[in-house]
């Protein structure tokens, strides 16, 4: 599942994802790198369970403690996913090359086949598995998150339907520990499903939707780790060892995540206050290189920032407006905020479903539309907005004038909004730039509360293809645009069941190129990241497609 990040200031190494950051690298010391020159390194200190310390603690910051604690619900972010992932059933992880890895502390056993033509995976529970108020984990729990996910009743507002809306039936199997899905059709990409499940308890669409809501519910959980404290008012959340948990001890003695804006965490990190810091920028890159006892850790990301002009706002409502808009917008020069001076080159992101350094990956947005201030100016002249004395254009006495608000202090951030603002300026519109704190994303975002927005959205897993419609379907929680046709719905809904990856892969792009002609998001850059750690942080960093669960955190012997 795909879910939405702050372009601004991201997330620093947290456990049990990939963490990215907003970050550039550009000309440096003249030796730039690029995924592809950093594909075979891992930047996360791999080590065995055996040769983690038992005890310690870890400290990060997010740019937001997300009010939704529910990663089944629409409203939920990455940042709901990095608190999420500690305290609830991880049952699939990833190795860094996008390898799945069954939890034997969750799953005994799982078997894929095909009967009648019919992918059916059955899920074979460990008997000691059990939430921490004592509800066994069982089949149940793979019914109820696929209830809630399979887009058939609209009382749920789903982060996501892609994969579950293809099952036909979630059924007990030998026992009550085991799951067998049984879809319809065949599912290449079934192991995007079912990393974690949700409580039985949180299945009634009011509980899904609201229950979640400033209330992380930890005896939903179930895990190594338990929510020790959450403090809304202050932006923390604080996991201690769970004693209900039947698995193996996790390391760490205690996991802490605080709220804080980017500007902040350098100078945490430097006091000791914070154990990981994401690295934005160059100016922070200076901050801490050659601080004692710390390591940066580099590598590709699994995030691809882009701009959402919100269709339903009077301003952009006129598709003729939204394609001159990204007409005016130089891609190149936004990847350069984000790279300059890091030693990292990347060509802007071509596609929002697969990374660059992904087999099938096309640059779809290419055929679509590019950088042509000329093109743009006769777009709007089309449109009926005519130039005034100030170079900003008008229609019927109204000025081209569209909000842009920037969400925390990250200095890329506030580069890309002062360079979006001059590039528009100089095709006739006007951009007002708000500035608000990052923990004001959860309420920017899925309120609308914009014309134009930055941000970026985070692979979960290496399935892009499997998320299509999560992406562009007019049904969309993900994306804000608001312009998702229903007419493509049925051509981006096929391409799943299409018998071959490769089939896949050619009708995904031909889908996702019809879809970007709502001119509704302009994909700009996958991101490299950067973190700063102290000295033998094991498991965690920037990894690619490598997630792990909780219990193998720590700090190396």
């Amino acid at each position: 599942m795909r879910v939405l990040r702050n372009a601004g200031a991201i997330a620093a190494a947290a456990a049990a994802l990939v963490v990215l950051s907003a970050c550039g690298g550009g000309s440096g010391n003249g030796t730039a790198e690029s995924a592809a020159s950093m594909a075979g390194k891992a930047a996360y200190n791999p080590q065995p369970y055996d040769n983690v310390k038992d005890g310690g603690t870890l400290t990060t910051a997010l740019p937001e403690i997300s009010p939704q604690f529910n990663l089944w619900q629409a409203d939920s972010t990455a940042y709901t996913r990095s608190v999420w992932n500690w305290y609830n059933p991880m049952l699939i992880t990833f190795t860094a090359d996008g390898d799945a890895v069954y939890n034997p502390d969750y799953l005994t056993d799982v078997k894929a086949d095909i009967v009648g033509g019919n992918s059916r995976i059955t899920y074979t529970i460990n008997p000691k598995a059990a939430f921490n108020d004592g509800t066994p984990l069982d089949w149940t729990a793979f019914e109820a998150a696929w209830k809630a996910s399979n887009g058939k009743d609209p009382a749920y507002s789903a982060g996501s339907t892609d994969g579950y809306d293809r099952i036909a039936s979630v059924a007990q199997g030998v026992n009550t520990r085991q799951a067998v899905v049984t879809f319809t059709g065949v599912n290449l990409w079934w192991q995007s499903l079912f990393n974690t499940v949700l409580h039985p308890k949180a299945l009634s669409p009011d509980v899904f939707n609201k229950g979640y809501v400033n209330a992380p519910h930890p005896e939903w959980g179930a895990g190594p780790y338990t929510v020790a404290r959450y403090d809304q008012h202050n932006g923390a959340v604080v996991f201690e060892r769970n004693p209900k948990w039947w698995g193996k001890k996790g390391k760490l003695d205690t996991r802490t995540f605080l709220q804080m804006d980017s500007a902040a965490t350098i100078n945490a990190f430097k006091n000791g206050q914070l154990d990981a810091v994401a690295v934005n920028g160059k100016d922070q890159l200076a901050q801490v290189t050659g601080q004692p006892g710390t390591e940066l850790r580099k590598g590709p990301t699994l995030q691809v920032d882009y701009f959402t002009l919100n269709g339903t706002s009077p301003t952009l409502s006129d598709v003729r407006v939204r394609k001159a808009i990204m007409e005016g917008i130089d891609r190149k020069q936004i990847a350069k905020f984000h790279f300059q001076g890091l030693d990292y080159s990347a060509d802007p992101a071509g596609s929002m479903l697969l990374l660059p350094f992904q087999k099938g990956y096309h640059d779809n947005i290419a055929s679509v539309v590019s950088y042509n201030p000329d093109q743009a100016k006769k777009d709007l002249d089309a449109a009926g907005w005519a130039v005034g004395p100030d170079g900003i254009r008008s229609k019927n006495g109204t000025p081209l004038q569209i909000s842009y608000v920037n969400t925390g202090d990250d200095a890329i951030g506030k580069a890309v909004a002062g360079g979006l603002a001059a590039m528009l300026k100089n095709v006739g519109v006007k951009v007002d730039i708000r500035q608000t704190p990052s923990s004001d994303f959860s309420k920017i975002i899925n309120g609308k509360q914009f014309d134009i927005y930055y941000s970026g959205v985070s692979q979960g897993d290496p399935f892009g293809i499997a998320y299509l419609c999560q992406l562009y379907c007019s049904d969309s929680q993900l994306i804000k645009s608001g312009v998702n046709s229903p007419a493509l719905d049925p051509k981006l809904k096929a391409v799943n069941a299409l018998p071959t990856a490769e089939e896949q892969f050619a009708k995904a792009s031909e889908a996702e190129r019809e879809a970007l002609k709502t001119y509704g998001v302009l994909p700009t850059v996958n991101l490299v990241g950067i973190s700063a750690v102290k000295n033998g942080l094991a498991n965690s960093g920037i990894g690619r497609f490598f997630t792990t669960s909780p219990e193998n955190i720590g700090w190396q012997k």
